[in-house]
């Protein structure tokens, strides 16, 4: 595990100690190359923080404080009288800028959320410009979890800044008495975006030291082990294998196959893995996202940080098309296919390949052609398949039916293990269960399912809530949501402005918030919601809240394609009249030309479905429902159309949300 921070000691330790022999601790335990601003910047803080600190003597203070989910420490954690101080130095400079307002703030809330020690604790986040003439007031604003505001201090107001502090803290009755070394090491339940998940494994960092490893969540690292035993076995004996992994949305099915790439970067070409994602979104940002990252904390270019990227994550297009280009093996004997249900089946396949590709005798389906494609090896390979319940949202996905009638028509020498999970309804193998329990070769394992979500840290019933609701089950609807509703808030509303203040008011810090739509949504668009138009998945997901293009603007709505495998904290879900819910069902909905079409393909409507699906389980701490209250003029949005839907999301617990 990761060393909590470089240099712990009561305060009265740390007065007592020289500068040069805490610069000597901090140098000790830093694991990068220390840089000469570095130095000075510890210095720096070490020498204020001697002045400003000279009239206390209870308390400990920490320096650089490890934030796991993030990837990063705080440059000094004070804890006074049970209360948690989160202290981030701008060295030399005169103003509080915005980015390093909403970090310390980050810092502050990731304590609070992760942390197990802190949950229950005040947290004051302070940022000190050391050079600023003054700082800013010292009255704390507290949210409802006992994390205040941010503090703006000079270089000579933390002593008053404590101070006034504690004695709000009194006045509140919040003190409490806490053994600093107890708190510290209290454990560490993080539960990262994929994207800092990726970038964390990236820096060599474990599967177990950036997610959750209490009893609710504990089979992430239980499948982690499962899929290491697997590989080393088809290694060591010369065999093919295939697996699939099942899981909820959100339990971590993405992060257990990107710890797969990672852990295997450094072995011999031969052993390496490749991660491959049909989801162009998510490939892109992943990449850009990693690229940003080795940049920064390399200073490499960006153009040979994405070369490297590039090795280990991959478009399956792209491999595809090598792989149709040269009919040797691949270099990787390891490839970790993700969402693999979506794969195309037989027809089309075919057309794209005929049409696109120039194969005209190609007629097989996409799970064929690539367990053909490692099949190639004349030694061992694995396949690792990784698969979302009733997540498929285009036309032509192949659920699992094709990899299943692949393995048993031609590739019979294969070993085969399989999640226990994978004869539940929403995997579409009911009609092959028998076969598939009488194949001797299939090993079912309890430990290729992840059964928890650590997406929504906050709510774990969320994706039965979500299932519950599109099933039309309003009762167990409304029980599961009152047992998340207190920790993951879900209101409703027929104002979009509203929506707008709703996310605006509860994002803190870089909590990142943003509008989704399902891509048939086509009559948002007189509510400045256009579907049509392409969202930069890398500009809305990654950049800050200065850009117009990213989702903090909620000017451009995501659709289902732009956001399955990725998640926001706080998403707007803006409700059309593609799914709606019509005399006690729910009826499904295509707009074509100047008009709404029933649907009657039982697979689009099941796309359809699912698109819903996808959006409302993007967000980690909650989300606002906008359905829109339609025009009566507009025969293509009347009313009717919007009313029923709402009036059933009520009957669901939610409740509504309007501006004041």
């Amino acid at each position: 595990m990761l060393n909590v921070a470089y240099y712990q000691a009561s305060i009265s330790e740390f007065k007592a100690e020289s500068p040069e022999q805490i610069l000597g601790e901090l140098a000790r335990q830093n694991k990068f190359s220390l840089e000469g601003t570095q130095r000075d910047a510890w210095l720096a803080q070490i020498h204020l923080l001697k002045k400003e600190l000279s009239n206390l003597e209870a308390g400990t203070l920490f320096f650089e404080f490890s934030i796991p989910r993030m990837g990063k420490r705080a440059d000094v954690v004070v804890l006074l009288e049970g209360t948690v101080f989160v202290v981030e130095f701008k060295v030399g400079s005169k103003t509080f800028d915005s980015a390093s307002l909403r970090q310390v703030h980050d810092y502050a809330l990731d304590l609070k959320n992760f942390h197990r020690g802190s949950h229950d604790i005040p947290i004051v986040p302070i940022l000190i410009a050391t050079q600023a003439e003054t700082g800013g007031v010292y009255q704390l604003e507290w949210a409802d979890d006992k994390v205040a505001e941010p503090i703006l201090c000079a270089s000579t107001g933390l002593k008053g800044l404590l101070e006034s502090s504690l004695d709000q803290v009194r006045a509140l009755s919040l003190t409490r008495t806490l053994d600093a070394e107890s708190w510290a090491v209290s454990g560490y339940l993080p539960t990262p975006t994929i994207v800092e998940a990726a970038q964390a494994l990236y820096q060599n960092h474990s599967v177990e030291e950036i997610a959750r490893s209490d009893a609710g969540a504990k089979n992430l690292n239980a499948t982690t082990q499962c899929l290491r035993d697997i590989i080393s076995a088809a290694h060591l004996k010369g065999e093919k294998t295939i697996c699939f992994v099942t899981g909820v949305p959100g339990s971590g099915k993405t992060l257990a196959g990107l710890n797969m790439a990672t852990e295997t970067a450094n072995r011999p070409d031969g052993e390496k893995a490749v991660f491959l994602s049909g989801n162009g979104p998510l490939v892109d940002v992943l990449r850009e996202a990693l690229a940003r990252d080795q940049k920064e904390r390399t200073g490499c270019t960006k153009t040979s940080a994405k070369r490297e990227v590039s090795s280990f994550v991959q478009n399956i297009h792209h491999f595809r098309d090598e792989a149709l280009k040269d009919p040797k093996a691949p270099p990787e004997h390891i490839v970790i296919f993700d969402e693999a249900q979506r794969a195309w089946d037989k027809h089309q396949a075919s057309k794209f390949m005929q049409t696109k590709r120039g194969q005209t005798d190609f007629n097989k389906s996409e799970p064929e052609f690539l367990i053909e494609v490692m099949d190639r090896h004349e030694d061992w390979s694995v396949v690792i398949c990784l698969v979302g319940g009733g997540q498929e949202i285009n036309t032509g996905e192949a659920g699992l039916s094709e990899w299943m009638r692949a393995l048993e028509g031609r590739f019979t020498e294969w070993n085969v293990h399989l999640s226990d999970r994978l004869l539940d309804p929403h995997y579409g193998l009911a009609e092959t269960a028998l076969a598939l329990k009488a194949d001797t070769r299939i090993r079912w394992q309890p430990d290729l399912h992840l059964g928890v979500s650590m997406r929504s840290f906050r709510a774990e019933a969320l994706s039965g809530f979500v299932a519950a609701v599109l099933d039309n089950d309003p009762v167990e609807a409304s029980r599961l949501f009152e047992t998340i509703k207190a920790r993951y808030p879900i209101a409703l509303t027929r104002d979009l402005g509203a929506a707008r203040e709703w996310l605006r008011a509860h994002a803190r810090g870089n909590e990142r918030f943003g509008f989704m739509a399902s891509s048939g949504a086509h009559r948002l668009r007189p509510e400045g919601l256009n579907v049509r138009v392409s969202i930069d998945a890398v500009n809305w997901f990654l950049n800050g809240p200065e850009d117009v293009r990213s989702a903090y603007y909620l000017e451009e709505v995501a659709t289902e394609f732009d956001v399955q495998g990725l998640e926001v904290d706080w998403a707007g879900v803006c409700w059309d009249a593609d799914l709606r819910y019509v005399s006690g069902a729910w009826e499904s909905f295509a707009f074509k030309g100047t008009k709404w079409q029933n649907v009657k393909q039982e697979a689009r409507k099941t796309y359809l479905t699912n698109a819903y699906r996808v959006i409302l389980t993007r967000a980690r701490q909650g989300l606002v429902i906008y359905i829109p209250k339609g025009n009566a003029a507009d025969p293509t949005r009347p009313p009717t159309f919007y009313d029923e839907t709402a009036e059933f999301l009520t009957g669901c617990g939610i409740p509504v949300f309007d501006v004041k």
